[in-house]
C-alpha cells in the first residue's frame, strides 16, 4: 500500500496540476504560441520565477501538458472500448475510431499541441519508462489502443497481409522496430496493414480539423464513415459496420 503524501507533497502536486491546467487553457484561448511561463504566471497571479520551482522551462511544461493530453485521450478511447457491446475487436475498433474523431474535432487546440510539431519535438529532462520522455510513454499507450485492437482482430479471424519478403526492406526494418517498441506479437505484414489503416484515419481527421476539406465538404462525417467502411473491408470486419447512432 502506497504511503500517503505529506502535506507539502500534496500542495506541490496541486500546484503542478494548476500550472498544467492553466497552460492548457492558454493553448485553447491563444494557441500554442500564447503558452509561455510568463503568461501562465500572470494567469495564476504569481511571478514567473516562482514557476521554475516546478518546471525548469517552457519546453518541460509543454512536455508534461502533452503527456496529460495523451493520457486523457487514452482514457476516453479505452472507456469507449470497454463499454462497447458487442465486445468484439471489430466493433470496438470502429467505436474507438469514431471516439477519436469526436475528441479531436471538439479539442482543436489540444489536437494541434498533441500532433503538431510543438508536441513532437519538445526536449525534456523528465523521464518515463525506460528513460523515455513522459509524452513518448503516453503516446505509446495511445498507439497501443488502436494497434492492439487490430492485433486482436488478426488473432481472432485474420485478414490478408503481405509476406515479410514482399515488404520493402527499409520499411520492414522500421516495422520490426515499431513492433518491438510496442511489445506486440504481430506479423510484420499485419503491422504494415495496421499502419496503413491508421494513416488513412488520422489523415482524414487531420485534414478535417485543420479545415483542409472545406474546399469540397461542409460536413466531413460521411467521408469519415466511408473510410471506416473501407477499413472494415481491409480488416475483414465489414459485417460489423453499423451507421453511427443519431
Amino acid at each position: 500500500m502506497a504511503e500517503p503524501l505529506s502535506r507539502r507533497s500534496r500542495i506541490r502536486a496541486d500546484t503542478v496540476h494548476e500550472i498544467k491546467q492553466t497552460a492548457r487553457l492558454l493553448v485553447v484561448d491563444q494557441g500554442v504560441h500564447g503558452l509561455t511561463l510568463r503568461a501562465v504566471a500572470r494567469e495564476m497571479g504569481v511571478t514567473a520565477p516562482a514557476l521554475y520551482r516546478y518546471f525548469t522551462s517552457r519546453d518541460e511544461l509543454v512536455e508534461h501538458v502533452v503527456a496529460d493530453l495523451y493520457l486523457e485521450l487514452c482514457d476516453v478511447l479505452e472507456g469507449v472500448r470497454k463499454a462497447m457491446m458487442p465486445a468484439t475487436p471489430g466493433a470496438q475498433l470502429l467505436a474507438v475510431s469514431r471516439a477519436f474523431r469526436l475528441w479531436v474535432t471538439t479539442h482543436h487546440a489540444e489536437f494541434g499541441l498533441l500532433f503538431g510539431r510543438a508536441g513532437e519535438r519538445v526536449p525534456s529532462s523528465g523521464a518515463g519508462e525506460g528513460g523515455d520522455r513522459p509524452s513518448e510513454v503516453a503516446a505509446q499507450r495511445f498507439t497501443r489502443v488502436f494497434v492492439a485492437l487490430v492485433c486482436d482482430i488478426y488473432r481472432e479471424q485474420g485478414f490478408p497481409v503481405p509476406a515479410d519478403d514482399a515488404i520493402d526492406p527499409a520499411l520492414r526494418t522500421q516495422l520490426r522496430n515499431w513492433r518491438e517498441k510496442l511489445s506486440l506479437s504481430l506479423p510484420l505484414g499485419a503491422m504494415s496493414i495496421s499502419l496503413r489503416c491508421w494513416i488513412r484515419l488520422y489523415g482524414m481527421v487531420c485534414m478535417e480539423v485543420f479545415g483542409h476539406l472545406r474546399f469540397a465538404l461542409e460536413d466531413a462525417e460521411p467521408v469519415f464513415e466511408s473510410e471506416l467502411r473501407a477499413l472494415g473491408d481491409v480488416l475483414g470486419i465489414a459485417g460489423e459496420y453499423r451507421p453511427p447512432a443519431g
